[in-house]
This record gives structure tokens, C-alpha cells and sequence, in this order.
């Protein structure tokens, strides 16, 4: 799960994006709007955390025109202003979900793991695969009912797997979903986490689609 998240306060923004660092996600970070704006509209995100006041340009400014745009990405407004009038405008605006500081990282994570569970047409929290399971609210793999120990960055590529299962995703998707903004990538990179996954979970259960990508499969038929 890659996440954009855009808040001014520095020490705040460093301990969420710390903390869902280390349950698995990537995490760009945005100090004011006007970089938010740009890359919510040209990076590709599972969901942006929003502020609402920044600098350069407000929060529900830049949501408005992402949406505007065609930005389809789960948006959660993170904010101190906790008055019906700004949850109204924020909503109207085009979020998904809002939360008011002082929060608690722990709820974040589960409310955008929802939003982008939801996002990809699954009701459910529990999602099946041949001999895998997934629980998407808490993040957890299994393997015939036993636990399945992954790397952050295994767990990114089987989780944009496991969410669009028997379906096939390009490798520049999964880069997009896969890495932080700033990380040096190629296929390459894909290609052996995809390799060390398969050691992991079995060969059958990923295909290679040659020329386009990968797709998780319930195994032979």
C-alpha cells in the first residue's frame, strides 16, 4: 500500500509515516499544497492522508481539484478542525473518510486499509486465494491457516496481487504501488521479489504474464 501523506507539521508527519513504514506501507510525504497537488495528480496512490490547512494551498482546494481532474484515490482528511461545518465542506469536497487531531496512528491504518480494501471492490476483510489468505483490515497473510512471514516490500507485492487476484498486473503498476517516490527501481527489482515470493508461497499460485506482468491464481485448475 502506497500512501501520500500531506501534512505541514514535520515531527507529526515523520512519526505517522514511521509508523506505517513499519507495518509495511510506503509512504511519500508533502509538506504543503502545492506539492501535494502535484503529486496527487501524477503518482500513482492506494490513498492520500489530507490536511486541511497548509501552506500555498488548503487542503480542501487541492481535493476538490484532484477530483476535478479525475483523481479517483481514497482520501482521508486528517485535521484539527473538528466542527460539522468543516467535516461537511471536506466531504462535499470529495473525502472518503475524516479524522481530527489528536489521533491515534493505529485507527489511521485500519481506516485506510478499509478505504483501499473497499476502492478495490471487496466488502469482505478476509480474501482467499487457492491456499492463501488474506486479511486486509489487518494486514496479515496466512498459508493453509498458518502465519506467512513476508519482507515490507514482499508484503506490497502480494498484497497489490492478492487485491486484484486472478487478475493480471502490469509490472508498472506494481513499481508504482510497490516503492516510495524517491527509490531507485526497475522490473528488475520486481522480478526477484516476485522469484523470492514463489519460494515462499509456491510457484503455481503467481503466473508470468510474459510482457505485461503477474497475476496470483488460485493454482492449477
Amino acid at each position: 500500500m502506497r500512501i501520500l501523506l500531506v501534512e505541514d507539521d514535520s515531527l507529526l508527519a515523520d512519526a505517522t509515516a514511521r509508523y506505517l513504514r513499519e507495518q509495511n506501507c510506503a509512504v511519500d510525504i508533502a509538506a504543503d499544497g502545492e506539492d501535494a497537488l502535484h503529486l496527487g495528480d501524477t503518482e500513482a496512490y492506494d490513498a492520500a492522508v489530507l490536511d486541511l490547512g497548509l501552506p500555498k494551498i488548503d487542503g480542501a482546494t487541492i481535493l476538490r481539484t484532484w477530483r476535478a481532474n479525475g483523481r479517483r484515490l481514497p482520501v482521508l482528511i486528517l485535521t484539527a478542525r473538528e466542527g460539522w461545518t468543516e467535516k461537511v465542506e471536506g466531504f462535499k469536497a470529495g473525502a472518503d473518510d475524516y479524522m481530527t487531531k489528536p489521533f491515534r496512528v493505529e485507527e489511521l491504518l485500519m481506516r485506510l486499509r478499509a478505504l483501499v480494501r473497499r476502492s478495490e471492490g471487496h466488502a469482505a476483510t478476509r480474501i482467499a486465494c487457492g491456499p492463501l489468505a488474506f486479511d486486509a483490515q489487518l494486514g496479515v497473510f496466512e498459508l493453509d491457516g498458518l502465519p506467512l512471514r513476508l519482507t515490507a516490500l514482499e508484503h506490497r507485492v502480494l498484497s497489490v496481487l492478492m487485491l486484484r487476484r486472478e487478475t493480471i498486473v502490469e509490472r508498472s503498476a506494481l513499481i508504482e504501488r510497490v516503492y516510495e517516490g524517491d527509490a531507485e527501481t526497475d522490473s528488475n527489482s520486481i522480478e526477484v521479489i516476485v522469484a523470492r515470493l514463489r519460494r515462499k508461497i509456491g510457484h503455481d499460485l503467481i503466473e508470468t504474464q510474459r510482457g505485461r506482468g503477474y497475476r496470483l491464481t488460485a493454482g492449477p485448475k
